[in-house]
Order: structure tokens, then C-alpha cells, then sequence
């Protein structure tokens, strides 16, 4: 059962013999935008997946993962956008963060600048910036007896992403390539996003874990298509600006967090910043 703990709502969403999977998913409401992140807890170690983005909710992902009392081995960072990578300097900044070499450059090259840019925020993000020091690499890998498969995907919600899954459970840790009853992040990738949401479909995964909103199964997966081939239309359609959202609004009411229109239509349709 989901329980209320101080900025997050948190649930322990699988369990398999020694294995545990926890999702911790932050405020829906006040503008936010449901950030999800998630711990693999097996036999004798901790495995997280992403660090928040306000440093009141990555410290209350960081109590929740130390009341489990277990050491925790690494904490697997999916991409650059800072809404997952904030949290780690105020709460993971003694925790071995792996990512994908470009994701690991990027915050090493423009970090720093990434948290400036987000001064409104004032005392909700860190004051520290966490560079990953270990490189996440495609392939196998087994941890406390939990095999993990991490594969690099490009052009979708952002230029790259680390996916994780754990076959012999069923889970797949899709983070922001899954938007779970959210409206998405959009980019201009939408085509090579639908194609890889495609082949989820045919998965053998059945337990999704986005990187925003709540755990989700196959359906919700055939709903980010269906949202992606619509705003893909739309575009074509020569909507941009307040006219795209205003259609995205009207067809899927049911969506929660539109504040994240705000953040992604001046990149998608003005050309602003990437960070």
C-alpha cells in the first residue's frame, strides 16, 4: 500500500524472494511534475535509481532508503535532465553514481551552469552539483544475485538515456521514456520515441517504472504511443506554442502536472536552452 511520507509517496511495488522493488514518487500538485525514483533492494544491498530534483524530496528518498537498513551499492542516474540528477548534492553525494558517458560529461561540462539557471528555485536545489565518476556501459551485470541489464537508448525524451532492467523480474526501469498518467516532456525525437515504445510493447517486461507518475503496465505504454502520435500530428498540423498546449490540454484532461508544458515549449518550439 502507498503510505505518505513528508514530500514523496512511497510503495513497495514488487517483491520476488529476497527482492524488493520501492517506487518513490513526488508531489503531483503545486506545479510539480511527479518525479519517480527507485530502489532495488535485494538480499544485502541497495540499488537506486535516480536522485530527485528538490532537495526536500532527495532527502526524504534518502531517509526512506536508510530506513531499509542496507548498505547502498550505486545509484544508476538514467540522463541529464536536472529534475533527476538535482537530488544527488543534497542527499547522494556520498553514494557511487553510475550514468552513460555523455550524461557524466555533460554535467561535469555544464552542472554548474544547469543550477545557476534554476536560481528561482532558491533553497529547493542543492547547492552542491554531484558529477557521476563511474561510466554506466551497455550490457549485463549481476549485483547481490539480481542480474541487471542496462542498455543506452538515444533520441527519445532527451539525446541519451540509461534504461535498467531486471529480466528475471519482470521490471523494467524506463524512467523518463514512460510518463505514468503525466502529460511527457516533449522533444523533436517523437518518431524514434514511438518506434522504442513500440518494442516495449513486445517485451517480455511487465512492470514499468517511469521517471514521472506512478508504476505503470503495457497499457499506459500504448497511451504514451498514442500521446506521442498525437502530438507528433499536431506539429505537423502547424500547432505550436499556446495552440499545442491547448489541444494536448483539451484531448487528454485526465493527464495531471501541466506545469511541464512550461519547461519544454520554449526548447521545442523557441529554441531556448537545453538546461
Amino acid at each position: 500500500m502507498p503510505t505518505q511520507m513528508s514530500d514523496l509517496i512511497v510503495m513497495v511495488v514488487k517483491q520476488a524472494g529476497d527482492v524488493r522493488i520501492h517506487t518513490c514518487v513526488s508531489s503531483f500538485s503545486d506545479g510539480n511534475i511527479a518525479n519517480a525514483t527507485h530502489i532495488v533492494e535485494s538480499r544485502n544491498r541497495l540499488v537506486l535509481i535516480d536522485g530527485q530534483f528538490l532537495a526536500p524530496c532527495a532527502k526524504a528518498f534518502r531517509a526512506y532508503a536508510d530506513s531499509l537498513r542496507k548498505p547502498i551499492d550505486r545509484l544508476y542516474l538514467s540522463h541529464r535532465h536536472p529534475d533527476h540528477w538535482f537530488g544527488l548534492g543534497a542527499a547522494f553525494r556520498d553514494v557511487p553514481v553510475h550514468a552513460l558517458a555523455e550524461t557524466l560529461t555533460f554535467i561535469q561540462e555544464h552542472g554548474e551552469e544547469s543550477r545557476r539557471d534554476h536560481w528561482k528555485l532558491g533553497g529547493l536545489i542543492s547547492e552542491h552539483v554531484v558529477v557521476p565518476k563511474e561510466v554506466a556501459s551497455p550490457g549485463q551485470e549481476t549485483i547481490d544475485g539480481v542480474r541487471y541489464v542496462l542498455d543506452r537508448v538515444t533520441e527519445t525524451e532527451t539525446d541519451f538515456h540509461l534504461t535498467v532492467g531486471l529480466p528475471d523480474l519482470g521490471v523494467y526501469f524506463a524512467q523518463d521514456l514512460l510518463y505514468s498518467g503525466t502529460h511527457l516532456y516533449l522533444t523533436s525525437h517523437l518518431g524514434h520515441w514511438i518506434q522504442v515504445l513500440q518494442a516495449l510493447l513486445v517485451s517480455e517486461y511487465e512492470l514499468f517504472l517511469p521517471g514521472h507518475g506512478l508504476p505503470a503496465d503495457k497499457n499506459e505504454v500504448a497511451r504514451n504511443i498514442e500521446y506521442l502520435s498525437a502530438a507528433r500530428q499536431a506539429i505537423g498540423d502547424g500547432l505550436t506554442g499556446a495552440a499545442f498546449k491547448d489541444f494536448l490540454l483539451r484531448r487528454y484532461p485526465e493527464r495531471k502536472c501541466p506545469g511541464i508544458f512550461d519547461i519544454y515549449l520554449p526548447r521545442l518550439f523557441g529554441g531556448a536552452s537545453e538546461y
